[in-house]
């Protein structure tokens, strides 16, 4: 995990809860109203007592007559009605409270998710998913239990003791007094508790979020451990963070032993005392055996909050972890921010792009790290498609990030249309610009809602449905995706997790379409065509030229068939730009440029020597179904 100190060590335990003051402020009014109803059921269960000191001094002592038996019963009467005065507002406190808790979750957990859009993809490249997950989910379940049950609780055994101890002191005095004594090496060992606790619950919550990580990239990348047979090198791994989170576990629950132990042990200590001492009182008349039984029946609604403040405190301080550990992400400030009077783009459709003196170093690179690019300017015409190709480790695909927004730069300019990108909301950028990566991300969800997930289905730039279904089958024809219509569902099928239950061939297909029906102004694309055949990408890029006529494409190449499609090629060499022209041109006049070139040749020969398709396309019309596709039904999360 990315920060070193716990976030929040610093700020006292109500300064933490504080920060949680914008999402509870609408749910005060119910948690109020649900801590009211369960202090009248503790000041219900406080009168009991007096009734039965009456009792007691009263008809038990002296002898029943006729108007002691009324007495008697009027004191049973009183007793069952206070019992279920206390039942009824016990019931009343959960259903006042229940409903606001899951709500503040909901909130907490729609913002969290929120701002996990709008973070840069730095911050993503740094955090591991698992981390994420256990605080969207993990840590906002147990927060909202304390909500609902730990902090009304909490509230209410303090105020249950500080009420019951006040009541023991001011009618049996010493005895009172006595007891309230033992209340001193309490306080003492709760609070060395509440620092040892914090630690080990912080350590416990984090080290859960890393075991939820380790499953995740286990499952994803399931299929790499059973093709080179790990895993059991994998349930070792998993095996040695799970019993290390057991050991924390363990040590975390002796701690609250311990403190179980000092809260049941020394209320009990001091009762002895204290009966010791009041029957010595009663017997020297200095009370009387009601005012004994008061104190006894006191003490018995006062020890329960006493014993369960031990609970109440843990679920609070791991609640508090778990308010530090939301507020880490939601206090990373976005790096990427729209403008407070943003820009424009020119009337018409354009796509003109061009890079002045643009230079990037990612946000995390250690100090004097070389730049990633450094002077780079290059021009993009609106309509053509320029071939961007560079050894590995160039910056090609750092380059293609910068258009779209998704890094900014550290130096200069990537203008759109002459507006500086940085000067347009990055929601209107990303209405203009496209992006289709060489890694294909899907979502599980069915074909046709991947496909049109760059196509808006409200707003001004709204699409209606027969459009939407019109540019889904021309991206799926365009992208050679016929094979969709083999799956199960045809374009209802839903694919598995990010897409896996389909070949490499089929995702990138699939996550092209999904640029091309976006019709976008300016379309990057870094080499999505890899795991196709020359002639399949030949098809989808004279397609594409047809369907996006006008649109500005730039192409990060790592073949020489897409370098050869291009209008023009520009050369990026250690993070600068050294050559710009057609492939002919370039062939002619830059030798590094041959030397990529021929690079690339040996690289696609040495991936397939005998260039046949991998992957071949299918026919794309609905009414012409393609061949048997690669995916089984069996393969296809249906």
């Amino acid at each position: 995990m990315p920060s070193t100190d716990p976030a929040g060590s610093s700020l006292s335990t109500f300064a933490s809860f504080r920060r949680l003051l914008p999402y509870v402020r609408p749910a005060i009014p119910r948690l109020a109203g649900g801590l009211l109803s369960a202090l009248g059921a503790s000041l219900a269960a406080l009168a009991i007592p007096y009734v039965l000191q009456y009792v007691v001094d009263g008809p038990l002592t002296q002898g029943l007559t006729s108007h002691d038996w009324t007495g008697l019963a009027w004191s049973v009467v009183l007793v069952l009605a206070f019992g279920l005065a206390e039942a009824g507002l016990v019931a009343l406190r959960r259903n006042l409270v229940m409903f606001p808790g899951t709500r503040v979750e909901h909130t907490m957990r729609m913002a969290m998710f929120r701002h996990l859009q709008d973070l840069p993809a730095a911050f993503h490249d740094k955090w591991p998913g698992g981390q994420l997950l256990s605080r969207v989910m993990g840590d906002l379940g147990l927060l909202r239990r304390w909500l609902i049950f730990g902090l009304l609780q909490l509230v209410l055994n303090v105020c249950t003791i500080a009420v019951g101890v006040g009541v023991l002191v001011a009618t049996a005095g010493w005895l009172g007094l006595v007891y309230l004594a033992g209340a001193v090496p309490v306080t003492v060992i709760v609070f060395r508790f509440s620092r040892r606790y914090r630690v080990i619950s912080r350590l416990s919550q984090d080290q859960s979020g890393d075991l939820a990580n380790t499953v995740e990239e286990s499952v994803h990348g399931i299929r790499v451990l059973k093709a080179f047979g790990r895993g059991h090198d994998a349930l070792h791994s998993f095996t040695g963070q799970a019993d290390t989170l057991r050991r924390t576990e363990m040590r975390k629950a002796s701690v609250d032993a311990g403190l179980m132990t000092t809260l049941t042990l020394i209320p009990e200590v001091t009762l002895g005392v204290c009966l010791v001492l009041g029957v010595w009182l009663t017997g020297t008349g200095q009370m009387t055996v009601g005012d004994l039984v008061l104190f006894f029946a006191t003490t018995a609604v006062v020890g329960g909050p006493v014993i369960d403040l031990g609970m109440t405190l843990s679920m609070t301080l791991n609640a508090r972890t778990a308010v530090d550990r939301y507020f880490e992400v939601m206090e990373t400030a976005p790096e990427l921010t729209d403008p407070a009077r943003p820009a424009t783009l020119p009337a018409g459709p354009k796509g003109d792009v061009a890079l002045r003196d643009v230079a990037f170093t990612y946000p995390d690179a250690a100090p004097g790290t070389r730049a990633v690019l450094e002077g780079v300017d290059l021009d993009l015409p609106a309509g053509t498609t320029t071939a961007l190709v560079g050894l590995t480790g160039s910056g090609k695909s750092t380059l293609a990030m910068l258009v779209p927004r998704i890094y900014d730069v550290t130096r200069g300019q990537v203008l759109l249309d002459g507006v500086d990108v940085r000067d347009l909301t990055r929601h209107d950028l990303r209405r203009h610009v496209a992006v289709a990566f060489e890694e294909p991300t899907l979502f599980s969800a069915s074909v046709r809602e991947n496909v049109l997930l760059g196509v808006p289905e409200s707003g001004p730039d709204a699409v209606g449905e027969t459009e939407r279904t019109r540019r889904m089958y021309e991206a799926l024809e365009v992208a050679q995706a016929g094979f969709v219509h083999d799956l199960p569902d045809g374009v209802g099928t839903r694919i598995g997790e990010e897409g896996l239950s389909l070949s490499g061939g089929q995702r990138q297909r699939l996550a092209l379409a999904r640029a091309i029906a976006a019709r976008p102004g300016v379309l990057v694309l870094d080499d999505p065509l890899s795991a196709l055949d020359v002639t399949t990408e030949e098809a989808v890029t004279h397609r594409l030229a047809e369907v996006l006529e006008g649109t500005t494409t730039l192409v990060i190449a790592h073949r020489p068939s897409t370098v050869a499609l291009a209008d023009r090629v520009a050369v990026l060499e250690d993070g600068r730009i050294t050559a710009i022209g057609t492939h002919g041109e370039l062939l002619a006049t830059s030798a590094h440029y041959r030397h990529v070139i021929s690079s690339l040749e040996e690289d696609y020969v040495s991936h397939d020597p005998s260039g046949s398709p991998a992957e071949p396309a299918g026919p794309a019309d609905p009414a012409e179904p393609a061949g048997p596709a690669r995916s089984t039904d069996a393969e296809v999360s249906a």
